[in-house]
Formats: C-alpha cells, structure tokens, sequence
C-alpha cells in the first residue's frame, strides 16, 4: 500500500485535497470515484508526507478509543441495531474530533453502498489491519458482532502488555540515566577538584589516576559533548528505521540486549501467537494469517522470518519445518507447532503459547517496578 495525494471535486462542486491510501494510481483513482468525487489529480505522496499524514491522522487517536468503539459497535450489533444507527450513536458519543471524522466518513461510505470492512481500509492508519480483516471475515459469515468482540478481546490484551513493558523498562531506563549523569558530573566537577588537591601535595600519580585527570580536563572543557552525541545518537536511530536494511539490525539488537530481550522478546513472541491464533480461529488460511501477523510486529527481525516462513508454507512444508528453520522461534514454541499440526489443533496450541508467553511478561513487569 502507497499513498496518493489527490485533489478532486464534489457534487457541489467543492474542491477537495487530502492524502489516502491505495494499492496504484489507478486503484486510489477508482476509490474516490466511488465516493461520487470528481477526480482532477493523483499522484504518489513522499514518504516523509506520508509520515506527517499518518501522525495528524491519529492525533489524540489511542488503542483504547479503538477498542472502545469495537466493543461498543460489537454489542449494539448483537442487540439487533443496524449498523448505520449503530455508528450514528457512537459518532454522537465521541469525544476525539479526529475518531469522530474517520466514523462519519466511514458511516458516509456504507450508506453509498461501501461495505464496513472497506469503509474502514480508508483509515487503517486509525484501525488495526486486524480489525479490518476480521471484519470482512465478520461480514462473510453473518457474525460481525463476534468478530468485533475477538478483536476488542485482542487489542485489549495488546493494550495492557503494552503498558506493562512501558512500566517495566521505566526502572533500567531511569537507572541508566541517573547513573550516566553522576558519573559524568563526578568526572567534570568533582574529579578535577580531588586531583588539584593531590598536585598540591605532590603525591606521585598511578596510570589510572592520571587517565581519569586527562579525562575529567576534557569533559570540563568540552562538555557539550554529552548533550551532541545523545542528540547524534537518537537521529542515527531514527534514520535506521526508515530504512528496512539498517532496521533490521537496529531490532536486532534490541532482541539481543540483555535487559530489553526478557521483555520485548517474549512480548512479540505472544503478540505473534495472539494474532495467528485470532486469525485462524477466524477461518483465514495459515498463509494469509501468517502476511497478516508480519505487517503488525513491528519489528523487522521477526518480519523477516514470519514472511520466509509463509514463503515455506506456500510451497509446501509443514508449518513446524518452515518456522524451524529461524532461529528466533524458541524449542517449546516449536513443539507446539508441531503438535497442534499434527492433531488439527493449531489454533489452541497458538492460544496456549500466547498465554505463556503473556504470563513470563507480566509478572516480570510488575516484578521490576515493585
């Protein structure tokens, strides 16, 4: 999926600009056709436009207004509202503007003859691609309702491991800071102070000692240093993620840190085995629901593999055999696989290893913040 900026007029004869995405020129062309647009131009946006676009369009936007409005829409669907008042009675509720502006252009759609799933593909920088596979799913076979609830389920346990991780690397991250600004204040401040003492009593110096003196003379004189090179630090990170190359082992490296890998490892492994789990529970092919789960991982090592895996599956191998031959996946991960292909329960075995790995996460969040 690109995005295209396009500049088109209504049937009043309004003109409107705005940035979407779509998959060409001729599919972005189309969709707004079908909003019953006059389109004057397209082209493809730059992707630092598309950036700026994604940050304005969920401004404000967090997980749990998603998982709200799913929740919400799943339990006015199953009481028997049809789906336009089910909307128009969120809309009225929503307090966010930019949520309230993508389900009033979605609930616009669906009364031009969209469907919701597709509605919702016009803001998936709002809403999770899981919720708009499911819901297409959800429409398919009548139980939109129980799609939406899986997905509300999902999300929230997303959310709250999400916030455990945040807490847990909250206490490393501080002790880090704190521990870097002694050192160097006692290096610029301190140091130079006790090594005049010791010149003016002329005792004879070790090595050591008067390579922390050499030290402390240059970080007193060059000290802005210290504020450059986390600056320099921090714009290199940046830069590494825009490009999937240096990405790749910019999260790597994080999987690999001894402190950050208990957590982040073991949150993606859960991540991954909710999302397939969800997905195959849901009746899509363990393929699709394997290209699904990669675009969501958010991180590049995992992608990498889930999609080499899929590549595998495609072709035949067994699932177990495909994912073996990446050595992120642990032995026990494995062997569940493996079992739950043998006996056609695959989904479950996912759900059990999503617990598992849910379990080791948190209580070792809260351990570390305790």
């Amino acid at each position: 999926m690109n995005d295209y900026y396009y500049k088109a007029v209504d049937a009043n004869g309004a003109v409107s600009r705005g940035v979407m995405e779509a998959i060409n020129a001729a599919s972005a062309h189309e969709n707004l056709t079908t909003k019953g647009l006059f389109v004057l131009q397209v082209k493809e946006s730059s992707r630092i436009l598309k950036k700026l676009k994604g940050k304005y369009a969920t401004l404000g936007i967090k997980r749990r207004d998603v998982i709200e409005f799913s929740s919400n829409l799943a339990m006015m669907i199953r009481a028997g509202v049809p789906l336009i008042t089910a909307l128009e009675d969120i809309i009225n509720i929503t307090t966010n503007a930019h949520l309230k502006s993508a389900l009033s252009d979605i609930k616009k759609n669906i009364q031009m003859g969209i469907e919701f799933s597709n509605a919702l593909d016009f803001h998936r920088t709002i809403f999770p691609d899981i919720l708009i596979r499911l819901a297409k799913v959800g429409e398919e076979t009548g139980r939109l309702d129980i799609s939406l609830s899986e997905v509300a389920g999902h999300l929230q346990k997303m959310e709250y491991l999400a916030a455990t991780v945040k807490r847990a690397l909250i206490y490393p991250i501080f002790s880090l800071i704190t521990a870097g600004t002694a050192i160097v204040f006692w290096i610029a401040y301190v140091l130079p102070k006790m090594m005049q003492l010791i010149i003016d009593l002329k005792v004879k110096m070790p090595l050591l000692t008067k390579i922390l003196f050499e030290l402390s003379k240059i970080t007193e004189k060059f000290w802005y240093i210290f504020l450059i090179v986390p600056a320099m630090i921090f714009i290199t990170i940046q830069i590494m993620k825009l490009r999937p190359s240096t990405k790749y082992y910019w999260d790597l490296a994080k999987i690999k840190l001894p402190i950050i890998r208990l957590v982040l490892y073991n949150k993606l492994l859960a991540l991954f085995s909710e999302q397939i789990r969800l997905l195959i529970s849901a009746g899509i092919t363990i393929d699709r629901s394997f290209d699904i789960a990669a675009d969501v991982m958010g991180n590049e090592v995992f992608k990498r593999a889930i999609l080499e895996s899929k590549r595998d599956i495609t072709a035949g191998i067994k699932v177990f055999e495909a994912m073996s031959a990446h050595n992120i996946f642990p032995p026990l991960f494995l062997r569940m696989v493996a079992i739950g292909e043998s006996s056609g329960n695959l989904d479950q075995q996912f759900n059990f290893l999503a617990e598992h790995y849910y379990k080791i996460v948190a209580p070792r969040c809260f351990r570390w913040v305790a």
